[in-house]
């Protein structure tokens, strides 16, 4: 049996099938158009499918490059905001400009001669490019200048006691601390002026007596502690106790016997002072008295007197035996004279130091070891140095040679022949008022 196949009828020209509907052209030209219209629909569908291909395979491609159909018309696909560039202005090129080897060597001369330039109006005009002195920094330039400061190098310090180091008895860890006590303490047991309560005595009688003791002490070869604590024993006795002229002597042998009890260890026996005053004076007159002084001072004997200090402050001076010599001379003729009664202890000992290193011709005068130790400036040892020097003036021409004679023999070196300090003597105005002394 044959089979059959349906006869599909022959499209006829102009016809175009759209969606499987079979659509007539219209006479006249209408077949065209639709045709038309056909071909672009499936072009744009096509166009659809393509491009959801390629956004499925450009999903990490370039963004900004893909197109989106929007109701058939391809649009720029929209893209996350740039951040904006910010615009710089660009510089203006500095102008090159190439130097030959010539011209190098002209620019360096000229860069030379401007420094150079420069240099000079700096010299010629300091005070543009340095700070102006104040008026006090002048005054001070100036004062030193005058005084030869200007350039002198700074004083070095000596260590006094750092030969005693290894020596106990020094007490080098302490030795400070008990001058400073000493400084705090010595106007504690200081005499002060006595003589216009005094009724019957006045200095000249002072002064015969501690010649007198000074010669005893020598015979007794009492140590030098023992002469100036007693001499500091009178003059506080006399300070708050009248005495009548025919016991002055009787005061000071008993202040020699306290003395000698405290810093001696064989002491004088009071038959011994008996018998050196003539026995003006009996045992038990010398014990009396010795009760009340003793009483008076309400037993107050360890006190910082002229020889503390002085032992410091020739140690201070780093003297040679001359010196110490010479020292020792002014301050027993300082004692001797109630003149320096005005004057700490401490104070007298500076000035005879001071006072020995100008006679001796010692450069320079004051250290500053000396300034340390002592605590006195040169400026303020300057009238007791000049009263001491006055005593040693007229120490040839007294009456009273105990002291002079004791300091011209050889082994102390003869230093009351020696002339004193000219540059401290007082001239003929000054000299005048103190010629009521006890050298008159």
């Amino acid at each position: 049996m044959a089979t059959t196949r349906p006869m599909i009828p022959q499209q006829a020209r102009g016809e175009a099938v759209v969606g499987g509907a079979k659509q007539q052209q219209k006479k006249g030209g209408d077949g065209r158009n639709r045709r038309a219209l056909g071909i672009l629909e499936i072009l744009s569908q096509f166009e659809e499918l393509t491009a959801a291909e390629n956004n499925k395979k450009q999903v990490c491609g370039n963004v900004d490059k893909a197109t989106v159909l929007v109701d058939g018309i391809p649009v720029a696909r929209r893209t996350k905001a740039a951040p904006k560039k910010v615009s710089v202005k660009p510089k203006a090129k500095e102008e090159v400009i190439e130097i030959s080897p010539d011209t190098e060597e002209e620019v360096k001369a000229n860069n030379a001669q401007d420094n150079n330039k420069n240099k000079k109006k700096e010299a010629q005009n300091p005070s543009k490019n340095k700070p102006q002195p104040t008026l006090t920094s002048v005054l001070t330039a100036r004062s030193k200048a005058a005084c030869g400061l200007a350039n002198k190098p700074k004083e070095k310090i000596i260590d006094i006691d750092a030969a005693d180091a290894n020596n106990d008895l020094s007490g080098v860890e302490y030795v400070e601390d008990m001058y400073k006590f000493y400084k705090l303490v010595e106007n504690e047991s200081r005499p002060h002026s006595y003589m216009h309560s005094q009724t019957q005595i006045n200095e000249k009688m002072r002064a015969i007596l501690v010649d007198w003791l000074i010669d005893v002490h020598l015979k007794f070869e009492l140590s030098p502690e023992t002469l100036y604590l007693t001499i500091n024993i009178i003059d506080r006795f006399l300070s708050v106790k009248i005495v009548p002229r025919k016991e002055l002597q009787l005061v000071g042998m008993s202040a020699t016997l306290v003395a000698s009890k405290y810093e001696e260890i064989w002491a004088p026996e009071v038959n011994d002072l008996v018998c050196i005053a003539d026995r003006v004076y009996t045992h038990e007159q010398i014990l009396m008295m010795e009760k009340t002084i003793l009483a008076k001072l309400e037993w107050t004997l360890t006190v910082p007197t002229h020889y503390v200090f002085l032992v410091r402050f020739i140690k201070a001076s780093i003297p040679d035996q001359e010196t110490e010599n010479m020292v020792y001379f002014l301050a027993e003729l300082g004692m001797m004279n109630y003149d320096t009664i005005m004057y700490c202890p401490s104070m007298v000992a500076a000035s005879a130091v001071y006072a020995a290193r100008c006679t001796l011709h010692k450069t320079p005068h004051w250290t500053e070891t000396l300034k340390l130790h002592t605590g006195f400036s040169e400026a303020q040892l300057m009238d007791c140095a000049k009263l001491l020097v006055y005593f040693h003036s007229k120490a040839a021409e007294s009456k009273l040679k105990v002291v002079y004679r004791k300091y011209s023999k050889p082994e102390r070196g003869s230093v009351a022949l020696l002339p004193p300090a000219k540059t401290l003597l007082f001239d003929d105005a000054s000299s005048d008022a103190v010629k009521a002394t006890q050298f008159s």
